[in-house]
């Protein structure tokens, strides 16, 4: 199993987010990304799989790493990062992918760019299923889904999680041509 996931940083208030950070929809995301995740839950979580990334790896107790994951926001406003880090458990040299923040298309205010999981996949061999365990609006299931590769994804909000399961779903159903696809049968178990 590899693990691949973005959680709450524990930013809380000190993230701003420029406009849209200000907007009603958004005041909950200060909230819910006020505590981050308890550090044995999320050692535990880690140990889970061989491969280990964790987006925002900066932010939690975790042991060194060589292969830090750059993702080079080309578009950031002066109120936000201009990029972001992934903490792994490769041993390998860090990387940096360069693209624009995308836009808040499925309701979740942190949605990483599914050009950004694609990327971040590349890192994980082929053949383990790919855990999220933290999978806000489903964007690294739906990278596994274009990649053909096997998805398990927990989220706790109720909202995300139908959001989530929906773009996943329609991912599975409109598979990349140059992709070997999984069995139906496979793909229901993971939905």
């Amino acid at each position: 199993m590899a693990v691949v996931t973005d959680p709450p940083y524990g930013l809380g208030r000190k993230m701003q987010g420029g406009t849209w950070g200000a907007k009603d929809g958004f005041k909950e995301m200060l909230e819910w990304d006020a505590a981050p995740p308890a550090a044995d839950l999320l050692r535990d979580i880690l140990a889970v799989g061989n491969t280990a990334i964790l987006w925002g790896g900066q932010y939690f107790d975790l042991p060194p790493t060589r292969c830090w994951l750059i993702w080079n926001k080309t578009n950031a406003v002066p109120t936000m990062a201009d990029f972001e880090m992934a903490w792994t458990n490769l041993d390998r040299p860090a990387k940096r992918f360069n693209a624009p923040v995308g836009r808040v298309e499925f309701g979740h205010p942190t949605q990483k760019p599914l050009s950004l999981m694609m990327w971040t996949l590349g890192f994980v061999p082929e053949g383990p299923v790919v855990l999220d365990p933290f999978m806000g609006s489903g964007t690294t299931g739906v990278a596994c889904a274009k990649l053909g590769r096997s998805f398990v994804g927990i989220e706790i909000d109720e909202r995300y999680f139908e959001i989530a399961v929906e773009r996943i779903r329609k991912a599975y159903e409109q598979p990349d041509l140059f992709v070997a696809r999984q069995s139906p049968s496979h793909q229901e178990t993971l939905l």
